[in-house]
């Protein structure tokens, strides 16, 4: 059972301890995929960024080859439930703050939204309208804000004290603000709890004092006066 066994050497100054398991030597890796996300040894995401990009992608031309129908009703469904899933999942582990990265993950809506005959011509971000999405970024953003949400309200069973610490400082602003702690490693910096402070700090009362999940996103969507229901 632990022939194969594996552990993770990680960040820069790791020691490289040599770890046994019932006497058997576990296998140093400089990566190693968790459900589904791959995790390497000093926390950066661009192999993480690159897997679901490819995945993302051969959907996507496999969906070229075999659907001639190019109208937003066939698309726009397909990318939905087939391509922008692999995009998304698990965002709020491995969200990416390189540019270069951002880009190459943003890069799939961009070619997923020039399938769409009638809107091929036009900018990205009047095709991003005129079909209703939102950027991949921004969509990240969102999954973060509605993590901490359910992290805060009891949704998820994890101990909330171990991802935030409640501002104290009466600060202007709403009546849940979270105090963001100073970070001197960019990886730190960038980690679930620690960025989306300032996303969260930033919301309206009425957001942040919703009672329910759905009345939350609808808050949100309300807050950044993002209205795709409205477009014709």
């Amino acid at each position: 059972m632990l022939k194969n066994a594996k552990s993770n050497a990680f960040w820069y100054n790791n020691p490289r301890v040599h770890y046994e398991m019932d006497g058997i030597d576990l296998e140093c890796v400089l990566s190693e995929k968790d459900l589904g996300v791959k995790i390497s040894e000093d926390l950066k995401w661009d192999n993480q960024c690159k897997q679901v990009v490819s995945k993302a992608n051969k959907i996507l031309s496999m969906i070229k080859r075999n659907f001639t129908d190019r109208t937003k009703e066939t698309i726009l469904p397909l990318y939905k439930s087939l391509v922008r899933p692999y995009l998304d999942y698990c965002s709020q582990i491995w969200n990416p703050h390189c540019v270069k990265d951002i880009k190459l993950i943003e890069a799939v809506q961009r070619r997923a939204t020039k399938l769409v005959e009638s809107v091929k011509d036009l900018h990205y971000d009047e095709r991003l309208y005129i079909l209703g999405l939102m950027r991949l970024d921004k969509r990240r953003d969102r999954s973060d804000l509605i993590k901490t949400f359910k992290i805060l309200n009891g949704n998820d069973r994890v101990d909330k004290d171990l991802f935030f610490v409640p501002d104290d400082g009466g600060r202007r602003g709403h009546s849940r603000k979270l105090f963001k702690r100073r970070c001197r490693l960019d990886i730190k910096k960038i980690a679930f709890s620690n960025r989306i402070v300032d996303n969260w700090n930033s919301l309206s009362e009425n957001c942040v004092s919703c009672t329910t999940l759905n009345n939350f996103k609808s808050n949100i969507r309300l807050h950044w006066d993002w209205k795709p229901d409205s477009i014709v």
